[in-house]
């Protein structure tokens, strides 16, 4: 993990291609109580032929796109209804458009193989197995989205099944999710040996009050999480170590990830106005739903940009933070906000910006995603409740029927390699301290 040689900006143009745009379709099937949801039915994109007209028109040349275990097989592993995947994908193909192929989004796997039992870990890899020899040609891949997140938000704070809040079903989640993709990386490259894997996951910092810097750096080092498991980091001199054997964890089960590594191909940078965090130990002027504690102190959890916006770092450090710990390439595979148009342009705006930041500073950003090209329902509650509270995407729903925005516009011309400067609306986003310098690479 030690870092090496930075190249200079000189050096990296005439090195570097050109930063790319990637988009990304938002697919989550997550599961609450009983129930299911379906992203890709309840934007209509599962019925509509014309987005992939839509999407074509974007100009980006790849696209994260689901071929979800839930979707594709969700009664028995056995009986998998392959049409859809079929028709999608074969239109990717006929457009030269090279899809990054997801298998689970969010989700704890179908009925018959939940991830917090041992089936997952065994029927995923299987699954994985079939949609590589269906799509023999699918070279990039992202076995389960976001594991780290998912775990958390599944074991710890109970917001989806199995709506648990325990340090030992989370970490128990985080391991079976890992492991499940290395084995299902195993089956894949099995079929096609030049498989890469995309790896994403949430990236932040949580910043602190003096008196909270200790949950503050335990949680710094948690984030990394995913990548360090999958990269065979976690080591007894891992700052996680020991929180994880007191958590549950077997030593067999933390050596199987040292024993067979599977580090990404990609590191997937997913970023959001709320992912760099605050705790504060005071309380005052904060509403009770933010209190929390970890059995020791009580503290608010809430986002840096409303408590303390001039201690974020923004997206360019974090980049290369990333880049000193593993040297893999870099791809943010999600950049959205939900707000007004004008501020979802400041905020890809921005997130172009600093991913050209951190290229000036050596590091191997190789593109960045419009995610959400759809939209998406529901994320104001994390998806714990159906509302029906639609957030416009790349394109706008209008009675059902995508419409190009001014987003829509932007997302075309830095395809087409346009400067960014002249495509950012005037005047800061809500979020930003103060205008970032930029530099050209």
């Amino acid at each position: 993990m030690s870092n090496r040689f930075i190249a200079s900006p000189d050096r990296l143009r005439d090195s570097q291609p050109q930063l790319a745009m990637w988009s990304g379709i938002e697919c989550t099937v997550n599961r609450v109580g009983d129930v299911y949801q379906d992203q890709v039915l309840r934007t209509g994109h599962h019925h509509r032929h014309e987005d992939m007209d839509f999407l074509t028109k974007l100009g980006a040349g790849t696209v994260r796109y689901p071929v979800l275990w839930e979707r594709t097989a969700p009664y028995k592993p056995d009986e998998l209804d392959w049409r859809w995947s079929d028709e999608r994908l074969a239109l990717l193909r006929e457009r030269s458009i090279r899809p990054v192929v997801g298998l689970v989004h969010h989700g704890c796997g179908p009925r018959y193989a939940t991830f917090e039992r041992s089936a997952f870990e065994r029927e995923l890899p299987r699954y994985a197995r079939r949609v590589a020899e269906r799509y023999p040609w699918v070279e990039l891949y992202t076995p389960v989205n976001e594991p780290l997140t998912t775990a958390r938000f599944s074991g710890l704070y109970g917001h989806w099944y199995p709506h648990a809040n325990s340090d030992r079903l989370f970490v128990d989640l985080l391991l079976r999710e890992c492991r499940a993709t290395v084995r299902a990386m195993y089956e894949i490259r099995h079929v096609q040996p030049n498989a890469q894997l995309v790896q994403t996951d949430d990236l932040g910092y949580t910043h602190s009050t003096s008196r909270l810097a200790y949950q503050a750096e335990f949680e710094n080092y948690r984030r990394w999480l995913t990548w360090d498991l999958l990269c065979g980091y976690v080591v007894p001199s891992h700052p996680m170590w020991s929180y994880l054997r007191w958590a549950g964890a077997s030593e067999q089960n933390l050596w199987f990830h040292v024993e067979n590594p599977c580090p990404p191909s990609i590191i997937g940078i997913n970023h959001y106005v709320t992912s760099e965090r605050y705790l504060d130990h005071s309380l005052d002027g904060y509403p009770a739903h933010l209190h929390a504690g970890n059995g020791q102190d009580i503290y608010v959890d809430t986002e840096v940009v409303r408590a303390a916006p001039g201690q974020r770092l923004g997206l360019s450090k974090l980049l290369l933070q990333a880049w000193q710990r593993y040297q893999i390439p870099l791809v943010v595979t999600e950049a959205h906000l939900g707000c007004t148009v004008d501020e979802q342009m400041r905020w890809l705006g921005e997130t172009w910006q600093q991913a050209l930041m951190a290229r000036c500073e050596g590091v191997d950003v190789q593109a960045v995603t419009a995610w959400a090209v759809f939209g998406m329902y529901d994320w104001h509650c994390m998806l714990t409740r159906c509302e029906k509270l639609y957030e416009p995407g790349v394109y706008c729903l209008r009675d059902g029927r995508p419409e190009p925005t001014d987003l829509t516009r932007m997302v075309q011309r830095l395809a087409a390699g346009e400067s960014v400067e002249a495509l950012v609306p005037r005047g800061p986003g809500w979020w930003q301290a103060k205008p970032s310098v930029l530099c050209i690479v």
